[in-house]
C-alpha cells in the first residue's frame, strides 16, 4: 500500500498545485517560463501516474476487503465508463455544448469513473484509489468554479459528436483487451 499511498500523493499533489498554491505556481512560471514548468510539470505527473500504477497492482493483490459492493454496482460501472469517457475526451476538444455546460469535462470524468469504480470494487487498494480520486476531483470542481473562465468562444455540436465517437470507442477498446492488459482485470 505504500506505494500506491506515495503514487497518489505524488500524482494528485502535483495536480493540486493549482488549487492550493497557485501564488507560487504563478511564480514559477514566471521565474522559469511556462515551458520550462509545464516540462517539470509532466515528469513529475508521469512519475507519479508510474508509482500510482505499480503501487496499485502490488497492493491489489495483497489489500483485503473493505466492502461487498452491491450486486448492481458492475452493472453501473459499465454504463458509467463511456459517459466518463466522453466527459474526458470533450475536455481535450474545441469548445463544445459539453464543455459549455459543465465547464470542466475532465473532472465530472474522472467524477463518474472514480464514484462507479467505487460501486464495484470493494477491496482497500480500490478504495485508496478511487476514494482519493474521487475526492481530489470534487475538491478541484470546488476550486476550479472560483476561478474565472476567459473561454467566451460559441458552442459547435461537432465536438460534441467527436467526442461521443471517440468516447465510445475507447471504451470498447478498453473493455475489449485494454483493460486487462493494463490493470490484469478484465472487463468482459
Amino acid at each position: 500500500m505504500t506505494l500506491l499511498i506515495l503514487g497518489l500523493v505524488m500524482f494528485l499533489g502535483v495536480h493540486s498545485v493549482r488549487i492550493f498554491a497557485a501564488d507560487w505556481r504563478d511564480a514559477q512560471i514566471a521565474a522559469r517560463g511556462e515551458n520550462a514548468w509545464k516540462g517539470l510539470y509532466s515528469i513529475a505527473a508521469i512519475v507519479g501516474l508510474v508509482v500510482l500504477i505499480y503501487g496499485y497492482g502490488v497492493a491489489r493483490d495483497a489489500a483485503g476487503t473493505l466492502y461487498t459492493p452491491p450486486p448492481w454496482g458492475r452493472p453501473v460501472l459499465h454504463v458509467a465508463m463511456p459517459i466518463a469517457l466522453v466527459f474526458f475526451v470533450a475536455s481535450q476538444l474545441p469548445m463544445g455544448h459539453l464543455k459549455k455546460r459543465f465547464g470542466h469535462p475532465m473532472l465530472w470524468g474522472i467524477i463518474i469513473w472514480s464514484a462507479a469504480h467505487l460501486l464495484a470494487n470493494g477491496d482497500a487498494a480500490s478504495v485508496l484509489l478511487f476514494a482519493g480520486f474521487l475526492a481530489w476531483s470534487l475538491i478541484d470542481l470546488m476550486s476550479a468554479k472560483q476561478r474565472p473562465n476567459s473561454d467566451s468562444s460559441a458552442a459547435k455540436a461537432w465536438p460534441d459528436l467527436a467526442a461521443l465517437i471517440i468516447g465510445f470507442g475507447v471504451t470498447g477498446i478498453f473493455a475489449a483487451f485494454m483493460h486487462q492488459w493494463l490493470i490484469g482485470v478484465p472487463v468482459i
